[in-house]
C-alpha cells in the first residue's frame, strides 16, 4: 500500500505520472479500484484533486472486492449492498410505458444477474432521476439495504448543477410551493395547499452568470417528481434545453440538469458516504466564457 499527500491543485493522472505510474498502469489500478482520494474510490482520470487531498494506491489483489464492469453504465462505487453510477443523460431510470428495456434498473439487473452462478443477482430502486437529467444514482443490491435507505432517504444531502436560461433577480433564495400532477403527466406549483399537492423547497445560488444563461448550484431541500425544472422555471428561468417547463433554447442537445453531489448513511455499515461528479464537459463549453458572479 502507497499513500500520497497532494500539495496542489492536479488530476488524478497527473498526481500518479508524476510518481511514476505509467497511464496503462494508472488505468489499471482505476479499473480494480486500487486508488482512493480519502476514503472513495477513484474512477476517472480527470478526477480533480486539490491540496490537502490523500491518496492510497494498493496493490490489486489488496483492494476492495472487484466486481465486473457493467457496459453502457459508469459505475463509481459499488460493494456488497449498493451501486452509485453516473446515469447519462436521456437515460430513463426505471422502465416506462414505451420504453421497458433501455433503462439503467433494466441494464444494471442484467449485469448483476450475469455476475451470480445462480442468475438471481438484482438491483433495487431507491429513488430516481427524471429521463433528461444525468448524474449520481444509487441503488441497492438486497431488500434490506433498499429498506433502509428508502427510510432515511430524506437525510440524504442532494445538489445539482443547472444551467438556466436568463439570471435570476436574486442571487439566492428558497423557493417553496405545493406541486401537483395533471392527467398528462405535466407537473405544475401551486402557492396554497389544495389537498392535491406536495409540499417542495428548492434552495439555489447563482454561481457563474453573464449573457443569455447562468450557472446555479441548487439543493433539494424535498425530493419530488420534476420540482427543480418546475420551481426554476416558476421562477423565470427554465433549465436550458427543458421545452417542457418552457425553456426556448437547447443550447447543449440535452437537460442542462446534472446530481453531481450526493450524500447519505451506508446501509449496513452507517458509515457517511458522499460522492461528487466534476461539471460535463458540454457544460463546461457553453460557459466558457462566462466571469463568477462577485458576492
Amino acid at each position: 500500500m502507497n499513500t500520497m499527500k497532494i500539495n496542489e491543485e492536479t488530476t488524478l493522472l497527473a498526481a500518479l505520472l508524476k510518481s511514476g505510474y505509467s497511464r496503462t498502469k494508472v488505468k489499471q489500478l482505476l479499473k480494480y479500484r486500487a486508488v482512493s482520494v480519502g476514503d472513495l474510490p477513484a474512477t476517472r482520470l480527470d478526477q480533480v484533486l486539490v491540496a490537502g487531498d490523500v491518496l492510497t494506491i494498493t496493490a490489486e489483489g489488496e483492494g476492495p472486492t472487484r466486481f465486473s464492469p457493467c457496459p453502457g453504465i459508469e459505475i463509481i462505487y459499488e460493494d456488497e449492498d449498493i451501486l452509485v453510477i453516473d446515469k447519462p443523460p436521456r437515460l430513463l431510470t426505471i422502465a416506462s410505458e414505451t420504453e421497458k428495456t433501455k433503462t439503467a434498473y433494466y441494464m444494471l439487473t442484467a449485469c448483476v444477474s450475469e455476475r451470480t452462478a445462480d442468475g438471481k443477482g438484482r438491483v433495487f430502486i431507491v429513488h430516481r432521476l427524471d429521463q433528461g437529467t444525468s448524474g449520481l444514482l444509487v441503488f441497492a443490491k438486497n431488500e434490506e439495504a433498499k429498506h433502509i435507505l428508502q427510510g432515511a432517504w430524506q437525510d440524504a444531502r442532494k445538489k445539482y448543477r443547472a444551467i438556466v436560461e436568463g439570471v435570476p433577480q436574486k442571487s439566492s433564495d428558497t423557493i417553496s410551493s405545493y406541486l401537483c400532477e395533471s392527467k398528462i403527466h405535466r407537473v405544475y406549483s401551486v402557492k396554497e395547499d389544495n389537498g392535491e399537492g406536495k409540499f417542495a423547497q428548492t434552495m439555489y445560488q447563482v454561481v457563474q452568470a453573464e449573457g443569455d444563461y447562468a450557472l446555479l448550484d441548487v439543493t433539494l431541500l424535498t425530493g419530488r417528481k420534476n420540482q427543480i425544472r418546475v420551481h426554476l422555471a416558476e421562477l423565470g428561468h427554465p433549465v436550458a434545453g427543458d421545452k417542457k417547463y418552457g425553456a426556448k433554447t437547447d443550447p447543449i442537445k440535452r437537460l442542462a440538469l446534472q446530481s453531481y453531489y450526493l450524500a447519505f448513511n451506508h446501509p449496513t455499515s452507517g458509515e457517511p458516504m458522499a460522492f461528487t461528479l466534476d461539471m460535463p464537459g458540454k457544460f463546461r463549453a457553453l460557459l466558457h466564457k462566462k466571469k463568477p458572479v462577485k458576492k
